[in-house]
């Protein structure tokens, strides 16, 4: 344990405790006094993550959507927009009409394609497929 010689006064040693030592007032300067002490706490490099940001497909092939509704969110554009779709500028595909959701790949464009198709549209397909 480091001992320090302090003053009374300035550092906070009691007269009284120069008193009680049995010493006259010019040995103040030698009474051993301890200071207050903290160790330094260490930081630390972990202890956070970002959010997540919630991409991917919202609406999945087949489901019906209402106009507005998000169809996929997702940064870039591995999904491209059809008919019945829109995109918003963070690219994010969203429904410009009622219906459902179509997923294709377009062959010669040799990407994925996103489509909203009617209820009247799906309609005329089951009637005419049927009959």
């Amino acid at each position: 344990m480091a001992m320090t010689m302090c003053t009374a006064r300035v550092f906070g040693c009691s007269v009284s405790a120069t008193a009680r030592a049995g010493l006259k007032n010019e040995s103040v300067f030698s009474i051993p006094c301890r200071w207050a002490s903290k160790k330094a706490g260490g930081s630390t490099k972990n202890g956070r993550d970002s959010e997540s940001k919630r991409l991917g497909v919202k609406k999945f092939g087949g489901q019906s959507v209402v106009a507005g509704n998000i169809i996929i969110r997702q940064r870039g554009t591995k999904y491209h927009v059809g008919t019945g779709v829109g995109i918003g500028k963070d690219h994010t595909i969203f429904a410009t009409r009622d219906g459902f959701v179509r997923f294709w790949y377009n062959t010669p464009k040799k990407h994925q394609e996103v489509s909203v198709k009617s209820h009247r549209e799906v309609q005329r397909a089951g009637v005419q497929s049927s009959g």
